[in-house]
């Protein structure tokens, strides 16, 4: 697996690793106990690939790998030709209740397999392209006769704007004046466009004239612009379109006036979904037990709690992965400890240092993950982050470049309260300072 991954990808991996962030790809490499969801997770890629759309709400603890898990599911779906956006649900900066912020954060983040966020303008010129390619497929126009094949063109994108004008006319007519501007030269009027259909803010009042647009995107106006954006990209040789909504329950600690519209708004979204609304749509939320089964989160809506409702006994080992909601249980020392072998192995290939590998062995790699842990209060389940960043920037990265340096004989763990988050810092003691290990 790990020769798999190309050499800027194992230090992009690496670099994360060493900042404590979840790498952004390559996660194949460093997944542990996955492979349970793959079977059910996949059977959902395909029911949306087929024109069908599907809700998952992922739950688990500060530390059990959700952000992790729902990168690795979009890196999956990005392989299978989907496009993924992964968005942070905020009070301030993107509030669930407002989904014209929602929508406008989902542009900026869109990416596929060939392009980074934001992917909208190569997924548009991607779409007019293929209309292009399916009036020379047909036959009937050459593609030396400028004039008649944009005139052809322009009847097809007639045709497939047929659903969108019906429900989101303004949309349609931004992707009509897009391709206008882009067939003109019009450079400022498409990028104006492009903003406008991304649902940017501000866009020059003589560009929206221009196309016959007017105003700017509302709450109701965001859902018809994902249906909007769904067909293009449909259309453009993609599968479909898997939405993250990460961290919903800060939800929990906003006040009650805007909580209530979120959860509605959630509501409405996991409706949406189930009824067709969303053809080609993943939609995936994450969040914490408390928010699925306190009073401050999905408990507060009885149409929500009934629509997420999922029976959890005790052994997650029998938990349904095609449930609409689904439970990571967290690390345990044994997977902790499987994870840092395969991310020294990753590092070893990185730097083509074999000394690394033979240095830190499995056994040190345990002792590491037990000393991370017991100054963590014990808590397997918040170690992970704080593990992985000791583990590249304080061991691997000094046995690769100091050849004398010997861990077991040169390092002591520290943890240091200003690189730790709130929740781990309530887990370590006051006196927490040096673990010889």
């Amino acid at each position: 697996m790990i020769g798999n991954v190309s050499a800027r990808r194992r230090h992009d991996i690496i670099e994360a690793l060493r900042r404590g962030a979840v790498p952004v790809n390559g996660l194949d490499v460093l997944a542990v106990g996955l492979d349970r969801f793959t079977e059910a997770l996949d059977a959902d890629l395909d029911r949306v690939a087929s024109g069908g759309s599907v809700f998952k709400a992922v739950r688990g603890e500060y530390g059990a790998g959700k952000t992790f898990f729902t990168r690795w599911l979009a890196e999956r779906a990005k392989r299978r030709g989907f496009a993924v956006a992964e968005v942070q649900i905020s009070e301030t900066e993107t509030p669930l209740h407002r989904m014209e912020t929602v929508y406008r954060r989902l542009v900026e983040q869109l990416s596929t397999e060939q392009f980074p966020p934001s992917a909208l303008r190569p997924i548009l010129d991607g779409w007019i392209f293929a209309l292009e390619e399916d009036v020379l497929a047909d036959g009937t126009v050459s593609e030396n006769d400028a004039e008649a094949l944009d005139a052809a063109v322009g009847k097809l994108l007639e045709q497939r704007l047929a659903d969108i004008s019906r429900s989101t006319p303004g949309f349609a007519a931004a992707l009509r004046g897009y391709r206008a501007a882009g067939a003109a030269g019009d450079h400022a009027g498409a990028d104006g466009l492009a903003a406008w259909l991304g649902g940017q803010p501000h866009v020059a009042a003589g560009v929206r004239r221009e196309a016959g647009v007017k105003g700017d995107l509302d709450h109701f106006g965001a859902l018809s612009f994902v249906q909007g954006l769904l067909t293009v990209l449909r259309d453009s040789g993609h599968d479909g379109l898997l939405v993250v909504l990460d961290e919903v329950e800060t939800l929990q600690r906003v006040r009650s006036d805007a909580r209530d519209k979120a959860l509605n708004a959630l509501r409405q979204l996991v409706d949406d979904v189930h009824g067709g609304r969303f053809p080609g749509l993943y939609l995936v939320i994450t969040g914490t037990p408390a928010f699925y089964d306190g009073q401050q989160g999905v408990q507060r809506l009885a149409p929500l709690a009934q629509r997420l409702a999922t029976d959890f006994g005790p052994d997650p080992r029998w938990d349904n992965p095609r449930a609409t909601q689904i439970r990571l249980p967290g690390f345990t020392i044994e997977a902790l400890v499987e994870l840092g072998g395969k991310v020294t192995d990753l590092y070893t290939a990185a730097y083509d240092c074999p000394r690394v590998s033979e240095t830190v062995d499995a056994a040190y790699i345990e002792d590491l993950a037990r000393a991370v842990t017991g100054r963590l209060g014990g808590n397997v389940g918040i170690a992970p982050r704080v593990f992985l960043k000791k583990l590249v920037s304080d061991v691997l990265d000094r046995v690769e470049q100091f050849p004398e340096w010997d861990p077991r004989k040169h390092y002591a763990l520290t943890l240091r309260g200003d690189e730790l988050t709130e929740v781990e810092r309530n887990a370590v003691s006051a006196d927490d300072i040096d673990l010889p290990l």
